[in-house]
């Protein structure tokens, strides 16, 4: 007896009427209709049907006249159970509907149009097989030769391969396709359609063993080969310094993975990083490979799940969205620079890739690695409380040395008359690089010419009327351009309100170069940020060039300070190392720490020791000064106390819930709301700290004010219930109508 009734989750559902909908199986469906699958069925005052997910199959409902299901979208579910159970966590974790949750899970090629139609269509090939012996067709091709040399050459081919695509049979074989037709009418052969992958280009590498290990990474290797083997949930930090040979472990690690028969995803923070990994890892695995990243197309995307669910691929390289990849038989997970905002979406649903990736591995009984030489300073606080394992590099790869720091006091160079933003001893540093050949960096993490254009005489700046930003310069098209929104607009000569003269605030990435390029002409200089990326449609051109023509000096924002191997980088400068230390988020003090610590470590990979140069106006700053030393623990240290203090994570975890609208009272007025309503169902429990409202740190953007409201609290499981009630009361108040609240955990 088939069961009759299908729970099913709707794609058009708001999240207050978010929840599994019965309805009832027709006789001609029974037996068809899976958990995974997609329907479609009438709901509420919809005119037309809408899509649904069956979610689970009964025998019975407690509801009496149920609407029956229209039609199965799929011939087989799209989801594994595995994958259901996951969309639910997500609905409750991240305060999402169970669609955004399948969404963010499934490739967007595999959702349907208004009409019902798949959004991008499965690939065919036509292949022609051999229907007659060997024996039989190398007589027919000896007979043919004459009367139908076409055919007995087709005939020929087929003989040696048995099978063969259309196209290329044609193509060997120098026929026409009416000989193929004959062929195939005369019963020699037959077609048959065989589905096929559009797969992104990888490029053709050739095999290479993997890499010795040293002593210390076959160490590190083996602690975790050994968790590894038991088949059980695990996690495992690896503090590795910059240089130290990590992905070296990652390959070995790897290949113990694919020949147990068991799959791997391999998480990186940056796209950029995603071809540099494929070329090492394609040398030593081969077509195991997959690739997932916002990056590719959606035809591309599709397919490579496809290979992936499919069991053909084996190895998933990939940003943020591979943790979603089906593989089969999950056997490690390895985030590679986890402490990466990147990880974590700032788009519903709002979710971390570490906290998914420990629950997949959780559910799939297998382990996960977190690797950085900067690691998160939740993640080091669970290392040493035990909840990971720690495993630590402390060693460049052969024993190299560290590079050497300078930090320069820009307050010095300004009372020595250098107003410009490259200090004399970056000056002299980048001139030796030149002069022997040697590879510099440069690095700000701002770009466009300046940050902003003000008057002189009254003060004016230019500001983006729908955002509570001022807009940068960039000199290239003589623009104002705002980086939240998009707006730009022509500069003026002069003054907008009072005709006084403008002058430019701030430098930024385009600035820089044009700098650098000024004071050494004879060195040619090249620029990696978004803007550059935009207009040459490839980061790794740019980077690929910086390689191969031996550049002198590349200036980019953070896209260069990450996961980059540069063997004959030797120098790495630092531009206002202290503008993200004050922008007020309680993880201020460790992105700067992070990124100016990988900044640095770019430099003396090789056999050539490596320099850096830190400028800052705050040179006694305790942050600055231990990026300097790349001493992580004395920082971690540091940091862990201030976050006690301020009862900040890991000692709490904190949930934002977020108001956006475009009316600023309305906006404030539900961001109030919200503080009451959270304070008056915590006060007994003493347990919840309410922080707020208060504006995010861009107040406005794109015309819509932002307000949040934090909980920090303990045991978060505890919230949930009253932040989703909290959610969907706000979207039933009719006082609130226009806002849009969300919540936020551990937000950025």
């Amino acid at each position: 007896m088939y069961p009759r009734v299908a729970r099913i989750a709707i794609s058009k559902a708001t999240y207050h009427i978010d929840r599994p909908y019965d309805y009832s199986i027709p006789a001609d469906y029974a037996g068809r209709v899976l958990p995974g699958m997609r329907v479609l069925v009438e709901f509420s005052r919809y005119a037309v049907p809408v899509e649904g997910l069956v979610l689970a199959l009964a025998s019975s409902s407690r509801f009496d006249d149920l609407k029956p299901v229209i039609r199965i979208l799929d011939e087989r579910p799209v989801l594994s159970p595995k994958q259901l159970k996951l969309a639910l966590y997500m609905r409750e974790q991240y305060f999402c509907t169970i669609y955004d949750a399948v969404r963010t899970i499934l490739p967007a090629g595999l959702f349907f149009d208004d009409s019902g139609k798949r959004k991008v269509k499965d690939a065919f090939r036509e292949i022609a097989v051999l229907n007659v012996s060997r024996e039989e067709a190398v007589s027919f091709s000896a007979k043919a030769q004459k009367i139908a040399p076409q055919q007995a050459h087709i005939m020929e081919v087929l003989a040696d391969f048995g099978s063969l695509s259309s196209k290329d049979l044609l193509q060997y074989s120098g026929a026409s396709r009416n000989s193929l037709v004959s062929l195939k009418n005369k019963g020699l052969l037959t077609f048959k359609n065989v589905e096929y992958f559009r797969r992104p280009s990888v490029g053709e590498e050739d095999r290479k063993k993997l890499p010795v290990l040293t002593l210390q990474q076959e160490d590190v290797f083996q602690n975790i080969l050994k968790s590894v083997s038991n088949g059980q949930y695990f996690t495992s930090l690896l503090f590795g310094v910059t240089g130290s040979g990590k992905s070296c472990v990652y390959a070995h690690l790897i290949r113990h993975c694919l020949d147990d028969g068991k799959s791997v995803l391999f998480l990186v923070p940056e796209i950029a990083l995603t071809p540099q990994f494929i070329r090492e890892f394609s040398s030593y695995f081969g077509n195991e490979i997959a690739i997932i990243h916002s990056g590719l197309s959606a035809v591309e995307r599709l397919d490579e799940w496809k290979r992936i669910s499919s069991g053909s691929a084996r190895l998933v390289i990939g940003t943020r969205s591979a943790v979603f990849a089906p593989v089969t038989d999950l056997g490690l997970i390895i985030i590679d620079e986890e402490q990466e905002d990147s990880y974590k979406s700032e788009s519903t649903p709002r979710y971390s890739a570490r906290e998914i990736a420990a629950y997949r591995c959780a559910e799939e009984s297998c382990g996960l690695l977190l690797g950085s030489a900067t690691p998160d300073v939740c993640s080091m606080y669970n290392a040493q409380k035990g909840k990971y394992s720690l495993l630590t590099l402390p060693e460049r790869y052969n024993r190299l040395a560290l590079p050497e720091v300078r930090i320069v006091d820009m307050k010095d160079e300004l009372l020595a008359g250098n107003p410009g933003m490259i200090s004399s001893a970056l000056k002299d540093e980048l001139a030796f690089n030149i002069e022997n050949s040697e590879q510099s960096l440069i690095f700000l993490n701002r770009r466009g010419t300046s940050r902003a254009v003000s008057c002189i005489n009254c003060g004016f700046v230019y500001k983006c009327p729908r955002c509570s930003v001022s807009l940068a310069y960039h000199a290239r098209g003589d623009r104002l351009i705002c980086h939240y929104c998009g707006y730009s607009k022509r500069t003026d000569r002069t003054c907008p309100s009072c005709g006084g003269k403008l002058q430019q605030i701030g430098s930024g990435t385009q600035k820089i170069e044009d700098s650098l390029s000024e004071l050494f002409p004879e060195a040619q200089v090249i620029r990696l940020d978004t803007d550059a990326v935009s207009q040459t449609g490839d980061r790794e051109k740019i980077l690929s060039r910086f390689v191969e023509e031996k550049i002198p000096i590349l200036v980019g924002t953070q896209m260069i300070g990450k996961g980059h191997n540069f063997s004959n980088v030797t120098l790495s400068g630092v531009i206002s190392a202290d503008q993200s230390l004050y922008s007020g988020n309680y993880r201020a003090a460790e992105k700067t720490f992070s990124i100016l610590t990988q900044v640095i470590g770019r430099s003396g990979r090789a056999d050539k020791k490596g320099r850096a140069v830190i400028q800052t106006l705050t040179p006694d700053n305790p942050v600055i000064r231990f990026a300097a030393r790349q001493d992580y623990l004395s920082y971690y240290e540091y940091e862990l106390e201030f976050r006690r203090i301020q009862n900040m994570p890991p000692f709490c975890e904190l949930i934002a819930l977020v108001s956006v609208g475009k009316d600023e009272k309305t906006v404030i007025r539900c961001a109030e709301h919200i503080r009451a309503c959270l304070a008056a169902e915590t006060a007994p429990s003493n347990s919840v700290s309410v922080i707020g409202p208060s504006p995010l740190s861009v107040a406005r953007i794109n015309e819509k004010y932002r307000y949040a409201v934090y909980a920090a609290c303990q045991e978060s499981v505890k919230l949930n219930k009253l932040i989703s009630n909290i959610l969907i009361g706000c979207s039933l108040n009719k006082t609130f109508k226009g806002i849009n609240v969300y919540a936020d955990r551990n937000p950025l």
